[in-house]
């Protein structure tokens, strides 16, 4: 199956990787300014493996699958590593995800060709130190159903302005509740209606910035090392702004 279709097709980002844009939600699925992989690696990656860098098992949960560029870069950050990793990820298209053996992938990925062809046929991989399961259907239904406690979210879906359901305050509050004590969650998402929902459901909001990339956000249940936002006061400072609503 060719990846460019009337779904999607591949596209440039300015790192060099591609990503492809989507016209079911007239969006990319990366940032094509802050480039596909150094996107994924900046704004998720990095800064949930390093916040369970003692943890010597991970369980992560990448919403939505999309490209696969979380779950990859995941492992390509940690290929050196002997933890074990263990892979949940929502993903409504069947087709995209049959997809991905014809995407082109940057060389960093090269390597994970093999988890690749088998995700794309049957939406499972496995060996010794790596579990990935790719769920196909509605995200809010694995959410609400699954019993697994996750260490990391990625939460890396469509905006709010294209999939709401996936940034509403009851989704989050499904979130909030199979995430661990300790656990971090990304997203590449500065909106105030996003953070005001991640704060609604028990979790601190801390700003996640650096240099070559846009300002992202991380939110935990416990304290992080990062600049805290104040929500509570700019909600003060803009009050016509509320979190989104089923």
């Amino acid at each position: 199956m060719a990846f460019d279709s009337l779904k999607h097709k591949a596209v440039k980002s300015e790192d060099g990787s591609f990503t492809a844009y989507s016209n079911e939600f007239e969006e990319h699925y990366h940032s094509t300014k802050d480039g596909a992989l150094h996107e994924s690696l900046c704004k998720h990656v990095y800064p949930a493996l390093k916040h369970t860098q003692e943890k010597e098992e991970i369980f992560i949960l990448d919403i939505c699958f999309g490209l696969g560029f979380n779950t990859l870069a995941t492992l390509y950050a940690l290929k050196n590593s002997n933890k074990k990793i263990h892979i949940y990820s929502p993903e409504f298209d069947e087709d995209l995800v049959q997809s991905l053996v014809d995407f082109n992938y940057p060389k960093e990925f090269y390597t994970y060709k093999n988890i690749i062809s088998v995700l794309a046929k049957t939406q499972k991989y496995e060996s010794k130190k790596l579990s990935i399961n790719i769920f196909l259907g509605d995200a809010r239904v694995f959410v609400r159903e699954t019993d697994i406690k996750f260490d990391i979210v990625y939460q890396d879906a469509f905006s709010p302005s294209t999939n709401p359901l996936l940034w509403t305050s009851e989704y989050f509050k499904d979130i909030s509740s199979i995430m661990k004590k300790d656990a971090i969650l990304t997203t590449y998402s500065t909106a105030l209606a996003t953070r005001i929902a991640l704060e609604e459901n028990g979790l601190k909001v801390y700003l996640h910035k650096g240099e070559g990339f846009r300002n992202a956000t991380l939110a935990s249940k416990i304290d992080l090392d990062y600049e805290k936002v104040d929500v509570a006061h700019k909600m003060r400072c803009n009050p016509q702004v509320n979190s989104l609503k089923d």
